[in-house]
């Protein structure tokens, strides 16, 4: 496989994951934290991160926004729910594993 065409795959990925996210409204950061060790928050940092490798400035809430779709406060208002305490506790472990 050629590197443009690597590339491309690779994007075409990212798009479909951030689609998937935007739509399952209903799975919590939490949630991904607990499970994958990322988040939301974290794919608009890594591409915050990507676009300054390429000179490129964006804020932490306009490259988060990206992913959410929406301004990351938007969706916090309509969409996160309190963590409960068995999450909270799952996270606690889950720090353990995940770096």
């Amino acid at each position: 496989m050629d590197e443009r065409t690597r590339i491309e795959l690779e994007a075409a990925t990212f798009r479909r994951l951030v689609a998937h996210l935007r739509a399952r409204t209903d799975v919590q950061n939490i949630d991904l934290m607990i499970t994958g060790g990322f988040c939301r928050n974290c794919l608009g940092d890594w591409y915050r991160e990507a676009a300054a490798e390429k000179g490129i400035v964006l804020d932490k809430d306009e490259a988060r926004a990206v992913v959410y779709g929406m301004a990351p406060a938007e969706w916090k208002r309509r969409y996160q729910k309190e963590a409960t305490p068995e999450q909270q506790a799952a996270f606690a472990t889950s720090q353990k594993t995940h770096s």
